[in-house]
């Protein structure tokens, strides 16, 4: 295994120089999470963190987002984005720093993204003669929803804040802490993705008079049963599709025949044309369906959110992952094969240009090892309730991977 370059080695040394306030910070977010669009806490916490680091701090941009700006003279306009939203989880870690709200957790890494980002800040701050340009440190709200990137841009993100020249962004995955993946050639990082609401109509009645009513419920467990056949016998086998309906609620009582029933169903591909082949067919099976039943007027079918496939500028992210390489070592800087997560990030570059009207702008996003190494057993996968990071070797590489990121882009030529 080749060593990591003693230069840039040395930034591991730095990270750990900032380390103490980061792990603060994490293991009071951890403890403190907040839902998609109720982030007032966390947002206050990580502009506390980033006035520390000398950043000047604007809040309340696009709901809760928190923006922080580092200037150290001319030069390139760098972007550090994480999320500010835990998921409706109950957690079962039994850590000592486990969530002390019912109900949320921050199963899927955000507050190591945000404890990495004000890290990263600090460090960048300490570095100051390495580096000439403007950071800019996002805390972007309702990443969960898809939705909070939109609301960052819709209320004047690149206008008031400047064009980024890159915008960078990690995320936590089940890997051994200190590595970090990129995804290779034109693989996206993350897939396309929609959440569709349904409403099945029916005539709500006595369970002893079934004739008297149309039951929804029939209706939705037939949807559910037939949406299966999308990915088995629409999808193309070299496409990569999933679908999940992960809500389904109806009724009131046992006794009662209720008058609707509502699903919540999420469907991701690896492309654009394969999501819209998909969505298609979920409208088609639950119209189809609803008909079938009898049903006294057409289903209704919104679609909540949707984001396109994550895909990184190849030669930023090349650039990054060479410095990250030197970092960090060949055996810790791993290829990432892509996945059907989805994310709202394709929003700051070209995906969102009908929103903030900007083209070219580069994005590089790699996944961030947080799994114990030495633990035997697969790692719990995110927002499992069982998620828990190996903090204490995982976010000084954190800190370290983003800086030597930012670094780079503020070097390139």
């Amino acid at each position: 295994m080749k060593a990591p370059d003693k230069a840039a080695h040395d930034l591991l040394v730095l990270a750990g120089e900032v380390l103490r306030p980061a792990l603060t910070h994490y293991l009071d977010l951890h403890t403190h999470p907040e839902l998609s669009g109720q982030e007032v806490r966390t947002a206050d916490r990580f502009a506390a963190r980033l006035t520390e680091a000398g950043c000047a701090v604007t809040r309340g941009v696009g709901g809760h987002g928190v923006v922080g700006v580092l200037r150290n003279g001319d030069g390139p306009r760098v972007w550090l984005r994480a999320e500010l939203d835990a998921l409706p989880v109950q957690e079962r870690t039994g850590l000592a720093y486990a969530s002390r709200v019912d109900g949320v957790m921050h199963a899927c890494g955000h507050d190591l993204h945000l404890a990495a980002a004000t890290g990263a800040a600090e460090l960048l701050g300490r570095l100051s003669g390495r580096w000439r340009g403007t950071l800019v440190v996002v805390g972007q709200p309702a990443e969960e929803t898809l939705s909070g990137a939109e609301a960052l841009l819709r209320d004047g993100l690149y206008e008031r804040f400047g064009r980024p020249d890159a915008v960078l962004a990690q995320h936590a995955a089940p890997l051994p802490s200190g590595t970090v993946a990129h995804a290779t050639g034109a693989a996206p990082m993350a897939g396309a993705g929609a959440v569709l609401d349904v409403t099945v109509h029916g005539v709500g009645g006595h369970a002893a008079t079934p004739h008297l009513a149309v039951d929804p419920v029939v209706a939705a467990a037939a949807i559910v049963t037939r949406l299966q056949s999308v990915v088995a016998r629409e999808a193309a086998p070299a496409d990569q599709v999933t679908l999940t309906v992960g809500v389904l609620r109806a009724g009131t009582a046992a006794n009662v025949i209720p008058d609707r029933a509502e699903l919540g169903v999420g469907v991701r591909a690896s492309s654009e044309a394969s999501l819209d082949r998909a969505l298609a067919a979920v409208r088609r099976i639950v119209l189809a369906e609803c008909v079938a039943a009898g049903a006294p007027r057409e289903p209704e079918v919104t679609v909540v959110s949707r984001s396109a496939a994550l895909r990184c500028d190849p030669a930023a992210t090349a650039s990054v992952r060479r410095a990250q390489l030197r970092l960090l070592g060949a055996g810790r800087v791993l290829p990432w094969p892509g996945s059907l997560a989805t994310e709202d990030f394709p929003l700051y570059g070209d995906a969102g240009a009908d929103v903030h009207g900007e083209r070219g702008i580069r994005l590089v996003y790699w996944m961030l090892g947080v799994a114990d190494p030495t633990a035997s057993g697969d790692a719990p996968p995110n927002h499992s309730p069982a998620f828990a990071p190996a903090v204490r070797t995982a976010l000084r590489p954190a800190i370290a991977a983003l800086t030597t990121a930012a670094l780079d882009r503020f070097t390139a030529s």
